[in-house]
Formats: structure tokens, sequence, C-alpha cells
């Protein structure tokens, strides 16, 4: 299994002020799929998402990533693996005011293994042409539009080449055309193979991308599935959020 979740439990706190956030979530994503992890505020998608991108450790239960169990990994075995396998998109973009594009997609690289070399260049370049912004890559972020940031972020989470990648709220503040262009993305590099978990709460694009449907209350699964139950939700709640 490329990402296997088994009975996920997390919480924060002790004795009377503990709160558990997850409560045994159970799940798993194969290799190319787009999981869209659904809920309202609070209902654990952000812990779940860390968890995932080895950010946080769960409190019991395991994650697997591409078949190895992680919750016994040391800080340096989850450091190596996230850095090798993992990328990751935000909802804000943090790339460096200073940097041209360009050098914000070599960042990851840089931080690793220092000067780029032609190489290194050359893939950052393509990356950018991927994301349709080969004519920016000199542009700096306060020279490039919302959307345009967001694709450089994405350019960036590829230039290690991770084998997943986590999303969290990659559409947020952008308007409809750049969330198309966005979502166009996210499925062709689906195509190529990259599996992806993407934490939204727009579900028209989550229409246009998903292949896995995941929705989250209060710590617990109460609705998952395929596409289809965009159309066909199975419990009231999950009919109840798509509406709103």
């Amino acid at each position: 299994m490329f990402l296997e979740i088994n009975n996920l439990k997390k919480s924060f706190g002790t004795g009377e002020s503990r709160v558990e956030v997850l409560k045994g979530i159970q799940f798993s994503v194969e290799k190319g799929e787009i999981c869209v992890l659904f809920g309202p505020s609070g209902s654990g998608k952000s812990t779940l998402l860390n968890i995932l991108g080895l950010l946080d450790k769960p409190s019991s239960g395991e994650l697997y990533l591409l078949g190895q169990p992680t919750s016994r990994m040391d800080d340096a075995g989850r450091t190596a693996l996230r850095g090798n396998s993992i990328g990751f998109v935000f909802q804000f973009h943090h790339l460096i005011q200073a940097f041209t594009a360009l050098n914000n997609v070599l960042m990851p690289l840089m931080l690793t293994h220092g000067k780029p070399d032609k190489q290194a260049l050359e893939r950052a370049r393509e990356l950018l042409a991927a994301v349709g912004l080969e004519q920016f890559s000199d542009r700096k972020p306060n020279e490039l539009s919302g959307g345009q940031q967001q694709r450089v972020a994405i350019a960036r989470a590829l230039m290690m080449d991770p084998a997943i990648l986590l999303f969290d709220e990659p559409t947020a503040a952008l308007d409809p055309e750049i969330t198309k262009e966005v979502a166009e993305i996210i499925r062709k590099l689906a195509g190529t193979g990259i599996t992806q978990v993407v934490v939204t709460h727009e579900v028209e694009f989550a229409r246009r991308v998903a292949t896995q449907v995941i929705y989250l209350e209060q710590g617990q699964i109460v609705e998952m599935g395929s596409a289809q139950h965009f159309v066909e939700p199975q419990t009231v709640r999950f009919a109840e959020f798509l509406q709103h």
C-alpha cells in the first residue's frame, strides 16, 4: 500500500485537559490517487495532514508511507523520509520575497545540496514551464499574482521529486479561473503517478480533482469513498456539508 493509516489516534494535553483530536482514523491511498479531506473547522483535518507529512506523531496507531511503518522512526529517519518523499503546498505560499521564482523553486535543493548545478537549474526551469510560468522565472513574488505564486509553490514542492504531495487549502483566496488552473495542474500530476492528499473547504474545486473523498467530523471519518459520493452522498451530514 502506498499510503496507509491504521487506527490512528492523536491527543493533546494530559489528565482532565486531555483532548482527543483524532479517534481511530483508518484509510489508504494508492499511487496516483488524489484524496480530498473535507470537514468543518476542528474536525482534525490539519492535525491529520501534519501526521501524514511526518511533522507530528500520532498518539497511537500506525502510518505507513511507501510501505514503511513510521511510528517508531527516530527524528533523523522521519526527516530523511519527509525530505526524500513528501512535498508540501500550503495556503500561504511562503515564498522568499527577495528571491526570483526560479530561485524559490531551487530552494529545497539548495538547502540540502548547496549551490545548484546546471542540471538542477534545467530541472527548475522545466518545473516552472510545467506550471505555465516559463516566462516568469526571473520575477520576484511581489511581481506575480496570487495564482502564479501558488504555482511557483507547487513547482518548488516538486523539486525534490516527491512521491507524495500534501496540499493545505491550496486555492483559498484564489478566483474561480485560477482555481481551475490549479485543479488542472493537480490532475496532471496524478497522471505522473504522484499521490496527493488535499485539504480543502471548496466543494467545486474538490469535484474537479478528487478520486477519493474523506469527510471528517470531530476526529472521526463520517463518510469515505470515491468521487461518486459528491453526486450520491451516503450520509446526511456529508450531504448537508456539500450544500453549504
